[in-house]
Parts: C-alpha cells; sequence; structure tokens
C-alpha cells in the first residue's frame, strides 16, 4: 500500500488546525498534542481501510503474450483490463526490456464498474535477438483515493526480436492479392514464354506479338499475353562486412539488407522460385540452398536472424567464386552490399563479371539519405566544402 496525497493533505490540514489553537493558548499544549495524534490515527485506521476495501475488489489484467517482435517497426503491446463492482483508477507500468524505446511508459485509466477495456502501448526495438521481459506492475487507487494498492502480474519471459516480420506479412497480402486477382495484374507483354492469353490490341502494345491467325479467325486485332517464366533459382548473397556495420536511421546496414533479402526470397518464393541465400564476409559464413515452398522462408527466418555484421572485409571474389561452385544451373544472382570507393567498386564489378554469361548477376546498393542530402547541400565555406565532398561518395 502507498499513501496518496489525499492522505498528506489531510495530515497537514490536522496540523494547521491545532498550531493556531496553540499559538492563542485555546487549550493545553498537552492536550493539543493528544487531539493531533488521534487524528493523525484515524486517517491511517480509515486509510488502511480504504486500501484494504482496494485489495478485496481489484482489477483483473491480461497480458497478450508476444510471440516475435521485428526490428524497426512499431510492434503493438495489448493489455485487457476488467473492473470490479466499483469504479476504478489504475496505472500499469510494464518491465519491457530497456534497449526499446517506447510510445508511452505509463498508462493509466478510468474504468466504470464491472466493464473491460483494452490498452496498449507500442515498443520500437533496433536490434535483433532475444532480450529479457519482467512482470507488469499495476496500481490502483482506493474508492476514497486515500491509497494506492499496488500488485505484480507474473509475465516474466524471454521475447524474441526478428527482422522486419512486420513488412513481411504485408508484402504476403500484397502478393497473394495480386495473385488472386482482387489487385489487377499488369502483365507484360513478351515478359516470358509461356502463354497466358488473347486480348484486344491496344494502343502502345508491340506489334510484333500480334496473333496473326486469332486476328484473321476474330477480324480484330489480337495479341499474345505470355506469363513470366517460373520456377526460376534466385540466389542472394548477402555482405555482413565492415561498413554493414554502420547505422543508417537506427538500424545497420546489415539490418536493412536483412529485410530486403528476406523481401525478395518471399517474392521468389510466391512466384514458384527456388531460393538461396549466402552471407559471406572474408568467406561464405552460411548457405543456405536453393529450395522452393512457402516452408523455406521459415527456414531462412531461423538461420538469419542470429548473424551479426563483423568488422571483416567482404571477399567478393570468394564469395561468387563459391557460388558458382555451389550452384550448377543458370541462376539470378542478387548481391546485396555497401561500397565507399572506387577500389571496392573495382573488386565487386570484377566478381560480378566472373558470373557472366553463365549466371545473371545483379547488385544492390545501400545508400544513406544523410549522406545525400549532404553532398547536395551547397557549400559557401571550406569546413562545408569538405563535408559535402565526403558526402557525395561515387555510385
Amino acid at each position: 500500500m502507498t499513501a496518496s496525497l489525499r492522505v498528506y493533505l489531510l495530515l497537514l490540514l490536522g496540523l494547521a488546525i491545532v498550531l493556531p489553537l496553540s499559538i492563542f493558548g485555546v487549550l493545553p499544549q498537552l492536550q493539543l498534542v493528544g487531539i493531533l495524534l488521534i487524528f493523525d490515527l484515524l486517517v491511517l485506521i480509515v486509510t488502511l481501510w480504504d486500501a484494504r476495501r482496494t485489495k478485496s475488489d481489484r482489477v483483473s489484467v491480461e497480458w497478450h503474450r508476444l510471440d516475435r517482435l521485428s526490428i524497426g517497426r512499431d510492434n503493438p503491446v495489448r493489455l485487457q483490463v476488467r473492473s470490479g463492482k466499483r469504479p476504478a483508477e489504475i496505472q500499469l507500468r510494464d518491465d519491457y526490456p530497456q534497449q526499446f524505446a517506447v510510445s508511452n511508459s505509463q498508462l493509466q485509466a478510468i474504468l466504470p464498474a464491472n466493464t473491460t477495456e483494452e490498452l496498449g502501448y507500442t515498443v520500437h526495438p533496433d536490434r535483433r535477438g532475444e532480450f529479457h521481459w519482467g512482470n507488469l506492475q499495476v496500481r490502483q487507487r482506493s474508492p476514497w483515493k486515500l491509497a494506492w494498492h499496488s500488485w505484480k502480474v507474473d509475465q516474466d519471459q524471454n521475447v524474441a526480436v526478428y527482422p522486419d516480420l512486420i513488412g513481411l506479412r504485408s508484402l504476403s497480402i500484397r502478393l497473394t492479392l495480386e495473385s488472386t486477382g482482387a489487385i489487377r495484374r499488369a502483365r507484360r507483354l513478351g515478359a516470358g514464354t509461356e502463354f497466358a492469353e488473347l486480348r484486344e490490341y491496344g494502343i502502345g502494345d508491340d506489334p510484333r506479338f500480334i496473333d496473326w491467325k486469332a486476328t484473321a479467325r476474330r477480324g480484330q486485332p489480337l495479341v499474345r499475353v505470355l506469363e513470366p517464366d517460373q520456377e526460376q533459382t534466385l540466389i542472394i548473397l548477402l555482405d555482413r562486412g565492415r561498413l554493414m556495420t554502420a547505422r543508417v536511421k537506427g538500424l545497420t546496414r546489415f539490418d536493412w539488407g536483412l529485410n530486403a533479402t528476406l523481401s525478395l526470397a518471399l517474392a521468389g518464393l510466391h512466384r514458384g522460385d527456388r531460393v538461396g541465400v549466402g552471407v559471406f564476409d572474408r568467406q561464405m559464413h552460411t548457405w543456405v540452398p536453393p529450395e522452393r515452398g512457402q516452408q523455406h522462408l521459415n527456414h531462412l527466418l531461423e538461420r538469419l536472424t542470429p548473424i551479426e555484421p563483423a568488422l571483416l572485409e567482404p571477399d567478393y571474389l570468394g564469395a561468387v567464386t563459391t557460388i558458382a561452385n555451389q550452384q550448377t544451373r543458370r541462376a539470378l544472382v542478387v548481391l546485396i552490399t555497401d561500397i565507399v570507393d572506387s577500389t571496392a567498386s573495382a573488386e565487386l564489378l570484377a566478381a560480378l563479371g566472373r558470373l557472366a554469361p553463365r549466371y545473371l548477376p545483379f547488385c544492390v546498393t545501400l545508400r544513406d539519405p544523410q549522406l545525400d542530402r549532404q553532398a547536395q547541400t551547397v557549400s559557401s565555406d571550406i569546413p562545408a566544402t569538405y563535408a559535402r565532398a565526403v558526402g557525395d561518395r561515387p555510385d
């Protein structure tokens, strides 16, 4: 039990009444002290009785257990509170990991009698891994607002922070809607080899795809629509070297690259491709062979989530050589990395050149918006010019 401000005000009120009586000699000092002690004792007894009423009719709090959190996202935390026979004024403080940013560190609510209300806040983790989540501290004010009754809700657990699962879930929904026709699919003529349908010729269509036989039968121009090739092989190479340890907008470059890797893998798996992922620095740190199916995405999540960037220089040539030895089928190879100077760019281009023409290489480099703004800022003095020169790195 914790006494509220109202109790201290009552005690001060008793003292304020007794002091003038003592100053003007209305009653003997000893008698006034006795009156003050009796008054204080009554306040204490009433406070204890008021707090006991709260304990017998306290609210029930149900904490919705967290499964997996997404890095770099506002993850909702939900609490369901039900009041008893009396209205309740409560304060809730969760023992979340201190590394997390939160939208509201303390929740407050006033509930009518016999009602249920859902309270919530968001946590924003900026690191992957497993974190300890402590118990929930609850405080309820007594009916006469003389005391706070405190107790804990047992919810002690470890919570795992994964890559951007919220973004993956949103992407999965969009892909599903596109494949079921809820969102109109934009088919490109000639984008693949599998015949999909015939449709009327429109402005901007390539005349090379006009089906002349069907046109002669129908008496109007018809064009062939071809579906993109299915069941191809996609290899994603993710750099975890020194430059990927830097932070951009609260996350490491490696985390941004990992989110992009999983999104690309989800898109490939959704269209039936075989997807493999390699994470490298000086050597191939992790290699997940190409597979297809939604279960493969879960396997990628479990394998890639524990990986952290390292202060090592990446070996691009070694990475692509390993892939060439591991993957004999023709594949699209996407390499996600960051470069800082022309020397690193030359090494990267030389390594990707080793993949052609057997493979189709594609490189993705990460950008820093802050550096971009610095490079585009007009400089008027020497320090600003040097800062702009640092930000204006070669692409």
